[in-house]
């Protein structure tokens, strides 16, 4: 206590057994709330160590009960934790997704009880058949809340075929979040065009005498061009597009980029992606001071100069622009236009959550690009669907995307027809028609799916109906 050991003396009872087939000959008497057989620690102090090994492991566990001054290693840690007991009949909303025991290559399937808000079990993998099997063993699932994955689909058919199946909220903002991401990607070039078109021209710099421009040889920078080059040595040699893909340890669509894309265009596009230096906001100051001067400013100057205007960067960092700037491998100042994620956050985040200058930048990019408006209205409007469970206006809101969705991409208003559920669910002709032609196996479900959950409205799936997104609306 207080930073100090405690030892407490006890006075106990020490029993024997006086039988010969009694494997237990002696036994000690045990103090109810305190101590425990073959246990050298307290009770509450078992449960305080349960509680750090259950909120952070192992490693992070025994670094704070030594920050708590608790004897314990992270292998006493983990040895605490108890594997929780699964009913015998499955909850009446069952929850199920997949988690990564390692990313990318080992993963797993979490059951959850939604209604009660805890975990009821954890499955090695996800497929189908493992899923189907726990639920023949517990049955009772009247609801099944699940992302897209064909795979749970074909576990419920097979095993719980009256469950009604629901896209979980969860999953439904996430795909939003994906399509409306999409569009702001492909409509980056109208906010670029519109703040090129309303920034002032540049003033005529004096005529100096500098070496000509030319790209600084960064990692990217030098990388693309290697690829460009052995990409359309490749091609002028006759090679196909897979078997340049094969050589180079490239995907198809990236061979086929190279190949129709200038050098200049590629270079381009790799100097956008370099993350925004500390001193982008200051680039335009110290460009026109730099040309004011001709090129006779110090370093120093600079420095104390753009330190009054709040730079917090270092004296190495302004140096080594103004040297690019006399050896002429500058980069040119980049418009500041938002990337197309930093957009969908504030078009998918509850708007009360957004300060003032997110707003007022999410203004500007909806008065450059109409078809962001438009994708913008209509995610707001879902999203205030999805978290006010208000599915009886969901069909209003398909008919509205179906007339105002935006032209550039399609993929939008690709939602199945309106039609009452049926009680045993009959797939759809034409997937029936794919299914018998080519069989998919479960990775390949898989990866379908993260392909449709690109550019794809959010609903289910399989071939049922709204019904399954409503019901995710309103339960």
């Amino acid at each position: 206590m207080t930073g100090a050991k405690l030892q407490i003396r006890l006075r106990f009872r020490r029993f024997f057994c006086d039988r010969s087939s009694c494997a237990k000959k002696t036994f000690a008497e045990q103090v109810n709330g305190l101590s425990e057989r073959y246990r050298r620690s307290s009770l509450g102090t078992k449960e305080r160590l349960r509680a750090v090994a259950v909120e952070l492991g192992g490693r992070a566990g025994e670094r704070l009960c030594h920050q708590l001054r608790l004897a314990a290693g992270r292998s006493k840690l983990l040895e605490l934790l108890e594997a929780p007991r699964v009913p015998e009949r499955s909850p009446r909303v069952l929850g199920v997704d997949e988690f990564a025991f390692r990313k990318g290559c080992t993963y797993g399937t979490v059951l959850v009880d939604v209604e009660a808000g805890r975990v009821v079990d954890v499955l090695p993998d996800r497929t189908s058949e493992t899923f189907a099997d726990w639920l023949r063993a517990h049955p009772g699932v009247e609801i099944v809340c699940r992302d897209r994955a064909t795979a749970y689909t074909c576990a419920v058919k097979e095993a719980a075929l009256h469950a009604l199946e629901v896209a979980d909220r969860w999953h439904l903002l996430q795909n939003l979040s994906a399509a409306v991401e999409k569009t702001c990607h492909q409509h980056r070039d109208c906010l670029r065009k519109s703040i090129e078109h309303e920034s002032p021209a540049p003033p005529e710099p004096p005529p100096m005498d500098l070496p000509p421009p030319s790209l600084p040889p960064t990692q990217i920078i030098e990388r693309t061009r290697h690829r460009h080059e052995d990409v359309r040595r490749l091609v002028d040699a006759g090679w196909t597009i897979s078997a340049i893909g094969r050589r180079l340890n490239l995907d198809r669509k990236t061979v086929r980029r190279f190949r129709d894309t200038d050098l200049d265009v590629m270079l381009a596009s790799a100097r956008e992606r370099r993350p925004a230096s500390v001193l982008e906001p200051f680039k335009p100051y110290l460009n026109a001071r730099f040309i004011e001067t001709s090129g006779q400013v110090s370093g120093s100057r600079l420095l104390l100069e753009v330190r009054e205007r709040r730079y917090r960067g270092s004296r190495q960092v302004v140096r080594k622009h103004l040297a690019a700037l006399r050896a002429g491998t500058a980069e040119p100042i980049r418009a500041d236009i938002p990337s197309p994620r930093k957009i969908t956050s504030w078009i998918v985040r509850p708007r009360e959550s957004l300060t003032d200058s997110q707003n007022e930048r999410l203004l500007e990019v909806r008065l450059a690009c109409p078809d962001i408006t438009r994708a913008c209205d209509l995610a707001r409007c879902f999203a205030d669907l999805v978290r006010n469970q208000r599915g009886h206006l969901l069909h209003d809101w398909i008919r509205q995307a179906e007339q105002d969705a935006p032209q550039a991409h399609e993929r939008l208003r690709r939602i199945p027809p309106t039609r009452p559920r049926r009680r045993h669910r009959q797939p759809h002709p034409s997937l029936e028609f794919r299914r018998r032609r080519r069989p998919r196996q479960s990775h390949q479900d898989d990866q379908a799916r993260h392909g449709r959950s690109s550019g794809v409205l959010p609903v289910a799936a399989h071939p049922g109906t709204h019904a399954n997104v409503m019901a995710s609306l309103t339960c």
